[in-house]
């Protein structure tokens, strides 16, 4: 961020912390409570299995796509209020997803929540990095932040699960509600308003990273359902095309919708890419081990968000405590170490059996612990390396990163790990075609025919899929070692947090400065 007068937070700003933390909460929360909720409301809503396909994917496709366009309207528009526009259509598009009487009602419902959820995400990281001047009162506040949102991702099962045991399927959705009208009251008592002088977006812009974005994260999600065709390799040339005429437009316009220029600091890039690469190894590992739990190991899904509560408390040791530690180290080396250590995590996953839920649990709090420590650290020298008037857009783009590695993951590792699954498994002869053909798709499902199958045919179905989770912990474990690697070379530079020689690398600006203006209301 731009040098300038430091002054250390009070506590007002850590009260409003607090208060951006509920939806940074919320937001993780509303990622994996949905996993639990899905056959409640099926047996609801009957939706046939493409409808499924888009209440899953609806949320995740949108808030991707939006990001880096609400990112640089806070910083247009004002950062606290898209915050609470974004809070108050969240709460809303909650209770219409909570009573939809139908799928098309209930994904338009998870549409809205998707744009909504755009708009909180850079909204509450570029406020804390406008309250907090103090750099290590920054870190450690991102940190915060970071955990947040990885608790709610962690209580997201658990919570799911209790509310669908005592009441219906909705209910998972109404728990926005209080927490949006917690934000609306006090948020204008503990946020103050920051926003810049530039102009409104750029519409065509705006639209171009639409075109980039959606038909990207569309190809990813499209691969990992049925893997390479024309129909991905089409979405990919469509947003290829886009993101290529997008960035040729930002270079022209003197208020571009993204500062390209920013990718010119080694740091900006670097921990971007160690986001991505953390994200992808993470998130599809995250997808497998529910998965593992659930169909190899036989765990209700209450019992499955259960075990992985626990390792969710090395996510919080990485997200606070890094901070801590990148005060008298280099945080290049903070995460290039943790990184290393998270390893360990991958070895354990590689090396699993049939029978292994504390080994997995335990290698899954390694992994928790490295993500921790990037999403702290990363995120802060994204948002440290751009001027005050683009952390709005640098948050985004932090955030848009994230979503894409965890969609990516979830694309690449379960595509591995299904594809070994398939050459693996022996479909017994005899078999009947309506149990052999979903006996040889999947784990999943070959365990809803398991009375139908012969012999140990579910016994080798497990070994399969855990053959493919181990192949796709060796390769997610590989691209994480690269990524320290990346960490220990490009950010060991980067001095400890709050010493004075800590300045942003310089990057050369657009033609406009638009410089920041604070309008503080309380704050």
């Amino acid at each position: 961020m731009d040098a300038g007068p430091s002054s250390r937070a009070g506590w007002r700003q850590w009260a409003g912390l607090a208060v951006l933390a509920l939806p940074t909460a919320l937001l993780g929360l509303d990622v994996t409570a949905l996993y639990l909720v899905v056959p409640s409301l099926a047996a609801d809503l009957r939706p046939t299995a493409t409808e499924t396909l888009w209440i899953m994917d609806a949320y995740g496709f949108l808030i991707a796509g939006f990001l880096i366009t609400m990112g640089t309207l806070g910083d247009r528009i004002g950062r606290r209020r898209l915050l609470m526009i974004g809070t108050a259509a969240f709460g809303a598009a909650s209770v219409l997803a909570a009573f939809a009487p139908s799928a098309p009602w209930l994904i338009a419902a998870r549409a809205l929540l998707g744009v909504a959820g755009a708009t909180l995400m850079p909204s509450t990281l570029s406020l804390i990095s406008n309250m907090f001047t103090d750099a290590r009162q920054r870190a450690s506040a991102i940190g915060v932040w970071a955990t947040m949102f990885a608790l709610g991702m962690a209580a997201g099962p658990v919570v799911g699960g209790v509310l669908v045991a005592h009441f219906w399927w909705g209910a998972a959705f109404l728990i926005a509600v209080p927490v949006s009208v917690t934000v609306l009251v006090a948020a204008p008592a503990l946020l103050p308003e920051y926003r810049s002088d530039a102009p409104p977006p750029d519409l065509r812009s705006v639209a171009l990273s639409l075109a980039a974005l959606l038909p990207a994260i569309y190809a990813i999600k499209h691969v990992a359902a049925h893997g390479v065709d024309a129909q991905a390799l089409a979405a990919v040339l469509l947003g290829g095309g886009s993101a290529l005429a997008f960035v040729r437009r930002q270079l022209r316009l003197p208020e571009p919708l993204l500062d390209i220029r920013l990718f010119a600091s080694r740091a900006f890039s670097a921990a971007l890419a160690v986001l991505l690469v953390g994200l992808v190894g993470f998130g599809g590992v995250m997808y497998l081990v529910t998965q593992y739990l659930q169909l190899v190991e036989g765990l209700s899904p209450l019992a499955a968000g259960l075990w992985m509560g626990p390792p969710a408390l090395a996510m919080l040791i990485g997200g606070i405590g890094a901070p801590l530690i990148a005060g008298r180290l280099p945080p290049g080396l903070v995460m290039a170490g943790t990184l290393a250590l998270s390893l360990i995590g991958y070895a354990l996953l590689a090396v699993a059996g049939t029978d292994s839920t504390p080994r997995v649990v335990v290698g899954f709090a390694f992994l928790y612990l490295g993500l921790g420590v990037i999403a702290a650290l990363g995120t802060d020298i994204v948002v440290s390396a751009a001027p005050s008037q683009r952390s709005g857009s640098a948050a985004a783009l932090s955030e848009t990163v994230q979503e894409l590695g965890i969609a990516a993951g979830v694309a690449l590792l379960g595509s591995l790990t299904t594809a070994i699954y398939r050459s693996a498994v022996e479909t017994p002869p005899g078999m009947p075609r309506s149990v052999a053909e979903p006996y040889g798709d999947s784990p999943s499902g070959a365990v809803p025919v398991a009375d139908r199958l012969p012999g140990e045919a579910l016994r080798d179905a497990q070994d399969a899929f855990t053959s493919g989770l181990n192949t796709a912990a060796i390769a997610a474990g590989a691209a994480v070692a690269v990524a320290s690697t990346v960490c220990f070379g490009a950010l060991r530079h980067i001095p400890p947090i709050g010493t004075a020689n800590r300045e942003p690398e310089p990057i050369a600006s657009t033609h406009g400065s638009g410089d920041d203006r604070r309008r503080d209301h309380g704050g």
